[in-house]
């Protein structure tokens, strides 16, 4: 009973399971893999919880928020509405043209500069993030080609030849390299050249 007890104590003794921890060097454990899945999940959805997450602010900054998201709905809404008024009451719609024809060039000039620019803001800022990406992207290239050169360099198209012949296997690599002739290659070429001709 003593031996049988220590053969046990020493394998699942003292806390561990050593049948256990050898399989694990061959086959990673599904249950903490699961578990570190999980923690994974847990941390992003952390971190976006961070990064969407608004202070509490003042009615004021609100305000300014709900005027800002107002320009380009109230646009688009207003064109279509305008659309509709014109099929709905033409009269009507004829003399706010008429209207409109009155208003002088330097005002359209000051409108349309307002609009472009704050429209042209917000192109702007995407366009920054674009090309700043593009940058980004283009910062790594060296290393992106180097790392290519050091692969393409490591692959073993051909036997490599050693520098110094010294060993048989060394021999047969220079011999594998070397070109030779191959008559059955030559007689076929002669076959054809003959049939060419």
């Amino acid at each position: 009973m003593g031996l049988i007890e220590r053969i046990f104590g020493t394998i699942f003794g003292n806390g561990r399971n050593v049948m256990v921890e050898t399989a694990e060097v061959f086959r990673e454990n599904a249950e903490r893999a699961g578990q570190r899945q999980a923690d994974i999940k847990t941390q992003a959805m952390q971190q976006f919880a961070a990064e969407f997450a608004v202070p509490r602010r003042g009615w004021f900054d609100r305000l300014m928020d709900g005027l800002n998201r107002l320009p380009r709905p109230l646009l688009a809404f207003g064109t279509i509405g305008l659309f509709v008024v014109a099929m709905v009451d033409p009269v009507w719609f004829a003399s706010r043209m008429q209207g409109i024809a009155l208003v002088p060039d330097p005002l359209w000039w000051l409108m349309g500069a307002i609009v472009s620019f704050y429209f042209g803001a917000r192109h702007q800022a995407h366009s920054q993030d674009f090309q700043r990406s593009i940058a980004q992207t283009m910062a790594r290239v060296p290393t992106v080609i180097e790392n290519a050169a050091t692969l393409e360099a490591m692959r073993a198209a051909s036997p490599q030849r050693p520098r110094v012949a010294t060993t048989p296997d060394a021999v047969v690599n220079a011999a594998a390299t070397e070109p030779s002739d191959n008559p059955a290659l030559a007689d076929w070429a002669r076959q054809k050249s003959w049939h060419g001709s």
